[in-house]
C-alpha cells in the first residue's frame, strides 16, 4: 500500500456501524447480535462472545478477539491475512486472535455492513491484500484500539495520549498501570471518537510483513473440527444423490421412480428441470454477474442415508434426450472446428488493436503457429454438496460457497423467499480454483429441498458426477503471427483466438500494451455444449502458454538467447519488476549451465493482474530443468520461481502459494484433458484424469529476490499457474527440438534419437 489513502468518513461509519451503535464503532452484546440475526436453528458454526465494537469486531472479558472474515477459507489462507490486517492496528496479541464468517444475512439486512468496493468483492474468496479491503481492516484495528485507550483514561482521570496499548495491555507509564483488553471492552465500545484515528506507517508494522504465522484454522483442519459443506449434519437430515443430463444441454426423457421407491431407505424421487429451477427474487443482486445457466436437467433420488440414495439412484431407469451437444464426436473434432475457425472466420471480437497490422508483410521474417489448451477440470478435492432446509418460515443454507453473498441471493431467487428469512451458514470450502463461484450447484439444491419442505436434505455430487458436470476451464485455439524487423524483434503481433467461455487475457502484456508497436488481438466464441467457467488463473493459463512459447519461437527465428532476447523486448516497458524477475529467476536458476544432451531449461514470464497497467498484478518468472530420454520419458527436475508482488506481507504464506501454484501449473500442462465422446464428458475419476503423485513433484525454489518494492501487495494464488507450462515446453525444444504447441504436454511422442 506504501502511502495509506485517507478513508472516506461517511463510507466507514456505514461499513463498520452495528444497528444499535451511535457512531463508527456502535456496542452491541453478542446475545444482542445473535438474537436480532436470526442464526440457524441448530447450533452455531462459528460463534463469539463478548463486546462488538463492530460488526467485524468483538473483544471478550477473557481477550479473545473475534474478527470477522467474510471472505470463505478456501485453503489459500484469506482468514489469516485479513486478521492480520485487523490485528496489525488493534495492537492485540495475536495467540488471542480467533475468527469467524461475517453473516451475510446480516450484511442484507445492515444495509451491506459488510461491502467494500462497490459490494463486489466483500464476499469473494480471494484479493486479501487489495488496497480496499486491506484499508477497511487496518481502520477497523485502530478504531477499536483507540476506543480501548480512550476507555482506560477515563478509567485512571488521565490523558488519552499517555496511554500506549501493546500486545492485548493497556498501559499507563507514569503510575506503572495496565488493564486488558477485555476488562475495559464493554466501556470501550460505548466510546465514540470525534475522528478516525490515522494508521502507522508501514514503516512501524510489527506483524505485517515482519511476521510469518501459520493459518488460524489449520488446528481444526488437523484435528477434524473444521467445518466443511459435506461435514453438516443437522437433525432430521436426509439424503440426496444426483445424476444430470450426461450430456451438457440435454434433457430428462423418462425415468421409472416406483422401481426403486420399494428400495431400503428411499423417500423420494425428484426431477430438476432446467427451467423451473428459476425464481426471479434478487436475481439482480448477485455480485459480479455470474452465470448460472449451468443448471442442467436432472434427477434426485432421496434417501435416509447417502449410499442407499446412491445405490438407488444406479438401479433408477433414466432416458435422456442427448440434444444437439452430441454432434460433438470427439474431443479432435472440437479442436479441428476451433483451429479452422481461425482461418475462415472474419468478423471476430476485437480486444486490442493498435498501430497498422498491415505492415506485417514488409518485415524481414515473419513467424507463425498455431496453439491449442483442452478443457481442464478444477478437481476440488471436496465433492460438491450442499445443504438445505426450507420451511414455511425461513430458509436455511449450509453451503461451501466460493462467494458467499452469489449463494445467498441463488438461495432467495431459487426459493422465492424474502430475503431477510434467508440465512446461509458459510462453511470452510474444500478447494476452489473457480468451480464453486456460479452456485448453480446450490441452486438446485434449494430446488430439490423446497419440494421437501420441512426436512433438511443435503445433495452430494459423487466424484464421477461432479467431474462431468464441470465448468471447465475453456479450450482454447489461437492462431498467433508475428513480423520480426531486421534486428529479429517483433514489430508487429496478430493473434486470433477461437474459444467458448473466453477470458480476453491475451491482450492484457506488456507485448500487446506497447513493447510491440502494431497489434491486433480478436477472438471468435465457438457454439459448443460444454459448460466452461473460472479456473485457477482463468484465461491467463492458456495464454501464457501460448504467448510464451511463441516469444521463445521468436527468439528462435532471431537466433538470439530466450533470455536476452525478452530482457530486449522489455526494455520499453515502465514496470522494472519483469527485468528483475527474469535476471533473478536466471542467475538462481544457472541458467546458460551445460548440461548433458536430452537435458536443458527452459523460460517463460507472465502477470496476472495487472489489468493493462503496468507495475501492478503479480510478474511471475520460471526456469524449468527437463530431462528427456531417448524413448521419450520425461523428467521434470526443477522449477524455479521468482516473482514480483511489489511487496509481501506473509513470507511463509507467500513461498506455499507459489509453490502450491507451480505444481497445479505444471500439472495442468503435462497431463490435465478434459474429453468428450458423443457430446459426453468421458473422465469420471482420477483413475482417468491424471493428477501427479508425490513421487512426480520435482524440487521446487521460491526465490523473493525479483521484488522491485512496488508498494502494492499483488496476489499470490493464481500467477504462478501461467508460466510453468511454456518453461517446461520450452526446455523440452531445447533438449529435444521438438517444439510443444499444445497440451497435455504427456501426449507428444517425445523419443528422439
Amino acid at each position: 500500500m506504501g502511502t495509506h489513502k485517507s478513508i472516506n468518513r461517511r463510507r466507514f461509519i456505514i461499513a463498520s456501524a452495528a444497528v444499535s451503535g451511535g457512531l463508527a464503532i456502535g456496542f452491541r452484546t453478542n446475545a444482542v447480535a445473535a438474537a436480532s440475526h436470526a442464526p440457524e436453528p441448530w447450533g452455531k458454526l462459528n460463534s463469539a462472545a463478548g463486546t462488538e465494537f463492530t460488526p467485524w469486531v468483538a473483544i471478550a472479558p477473557d481477550d479473545t478477539v473475534t474478527i470477522r472474515v467474510s471472505t470463505p477459507e478456501i485453503g489459500n489462507g484469506t482468514l489469516t491475512q485479513v486478521a492480520q490486517l485487523v490485528a496489525e492496528e488493534l495492537q492485540c496479541s495475536w495467540d488471542k486472535v480467533r475468527t469467524e464468517y461475517a453473516p451475510v444475512h446480516r450484511n442484507y439486512t445492515e444495509d451491506g455492513v459488510y461491502d467494500f468496493d462497490g459490494g463486489a468483492m466483500g464476499y469473494f474468496s480471494g484479493r486479501s491484500t487489495s488496497p480496499e479491503r486491506m484499508q477497511l481492516m487496518l481502520q477497523i484495528g485502530a478504531s477499536a484500539r483507540e476506543r480501548l485507550k480512550a476507555a482506560a483514561a477515563a478509567q485512571w482521570g488521565v490523558s488519552v495520549d499517555d496511554v500506549s496499548a501493546q500486545d492485548g495491555v493497556l498501559t499507563h507509564s507514569a503510575s506503572g498501570r495496565t488493564l486488558r483488553y477485555g476488562e475495559v471492552a464493554a466501556r470501550a465500545g460505548r466510546i465514540n471518537l470525534d475522528s478516525e484515528p490515522a494508521l502507522k506507517p508501514e514503516s512501524e508494522w510489527t506483524l505485517l510483513g515482519k511476521t510469518s504465522p501459520s493459518k488460524l484454522n489449520l488446528p481444526q483442519v488437523v484435528d477434524g473440527s473444521a467445518i466443511y459443506g459435506i461435514d453438516v449434519r443437522v437433525p432430521g437430515m436426509v439424503y440426496a444423490a444426483l445424476r444430470q443430463s450426461p450430456v451438457h444441454g440435454g434433457r430428462l426423457k423418462s425415468y421409472d421412480a416406483d422401481a426403486v421407491l420399494k428400495m431400503p431407505g428411499v423417500i423420494a424421487v425428484i426431477p430438476v428441470d432446467p427451467d423451473d429451477a428459476r425464481g426471479s427474487t434478487g436475481a439482480d443482486k448477485a455480485p459480479f454477474g455470474f452465470d448460472q445457466s449451468g443448471v442442467q436437467s436432472a434427477i434426485a433420488v432421496v434417501a435416509d442415508h447417502y449410499w442407499q440414495a446412491r445405490k438407488a439412484l444406479e438401479a433408477l431407469p433414466v432416458e435422456w434426450d442427448d440434444g444437439k451437444g452430441a454432434n460433438w464426436r470427439t474431443s479432435a473434432h472440437i479442436y479441428e472446428t476451433a483451429v479452422a475457425t481461425l482461418y475462415q472466420a472474419k468478423d471476430g471480437t476485437v480486444e486490442k488493436s493498435a498501430g497498422d497490422v498491415g505492415l506485417l508483410k514488409a518485415q524481414d521474417k515473419i513467424v507463425e503457429a498455431t496453439y491449442v489448451t483442452p478443457f481442464s477440470d478444477q478437481s476440488c478435492m471436496e465433492p460438491l454438496n450442499g445443504t438445505v432446509l426450507v420451511t414455511d418460515e425461513r430458509v436455511d443454507v449450509w453451503h461451501p460457497a466460493q462467494q458467499t453473498k452469489q449463494a445467498f441471493w441463488v438461495a432467495v431467487n431459487e426459493s422465492g423467499m424474502p430475503p431477510e428469512k434467508v440465512f446461509v451458514h458459510q462453511t470452510h470450502v474444500g478447494g476452489g480454483f473457480g468451480r464453486r463461484l456460479f452456485a448453480e450447484d446450490l441452486r438446485i439444491v434449494v430446488s430439490i429441498a423446497k419440494k421437501l419442505k420441512g426436512r433438511p436434505v443435503q445433495v452430494v455430487w459423487s466424484r464421477e458426477e461432479m467431474m462431468r458436470q464441470g465448468r471447465y476451464r475453456p479450450m482454447v485455439a489461437a492462431r498467433i503471427r508475428a513480423g520480426l524487423g531486421k534486428d529479429g524483434m517483433p514489430k508487429v503481433l496478430v493473434a486470433s483466438q477461437a474459444t467458448k467461455g473466453h477470458f480476453p487475457r491475451m491482450a492484457d502484456t506488456p507485448y500487446a500494451l506497447g513493447t510491440i508497436p502494431n497489434v491486433l488481438i480478436d477472438a471468435h466464441e465457438m457454439p459448443l455444449h460444454v459448460l466452461t467457467g473460472a479456473y485457477r488463473g482463468p484465461g491467463y493459463n492458456s495464454y501464457a502458454f501460448m504467448l510464451e512459447t511463441f516469444i521463445d519461437e521468436c527468439a528462435e527465428a532471431a537466433g538470439m538467447d530466450p533470455l536476452e532476447y525478452r530482457l530486449k523486448l522489455l526494455e520499453g516497458w515502465p514496470d522494472p519488476g519483469w527485468h528483475k524477475v527474469l535476471k533473478e529467476v536466471a542467475q538462481k536458476s544457472g541458467w546458460g549451465k551445460s548440461l548433458p544432451k536430452g537435458t536443458a531449461q527452459g523460460l517463460a514470464i507472465a502477470n496476472w493482474g495487472m489489468n493493462g497497467q503496468p507495475n501492478a498484478g503479480t510478474t511471475v518468472g520460471v526456469v524449468a530443468t527437463v530431462e528427456v530420454t531417448k524413448r521419450g520419458n520425461l523428467k521434470v527436475h526443477e522449477l524455479d520461481l521468482a516473482f514480483d508482488t511489489g511487496c509481501v506481507m506473509n513470507r511463509d504464506a507467500v513461498h506455499h502459494e507459489m509453490q502450491g501454484g507451480a505444481i497445479f501449473g505444471l500439472n495442468m500442462a503435462l497431463s490435465e484433458e478434459i474429453n468428450v465422446k458423443d457430446g459426453r464428458i468421458v473422465e469420471g475419476n482420477f483413475d482417468q484424469y491424471q493428477m501427479m503423485r508425490m513421487a512426480d513433484v520435482p524440487k521446487v525454489t521460491i526465490h523473493f529476490g525479483g521484488l522491485s518494492g512496488h508498494e502494492r501487495y499483488g496476489e499470490v494464488g493464481e500467477p504462478p499457474a501461467g508460466p510453468v507450462g511454456p518453461a517446461v515446453g520450452n526446455a523440452i525444444y531445447r533438449a529435444i527440438g521438438k517444439r510443444i504447441r499444445s497440451t497435455p504436454i504427456l501426449k507428444h511422442d517425445l523419443s528422439w534419437s
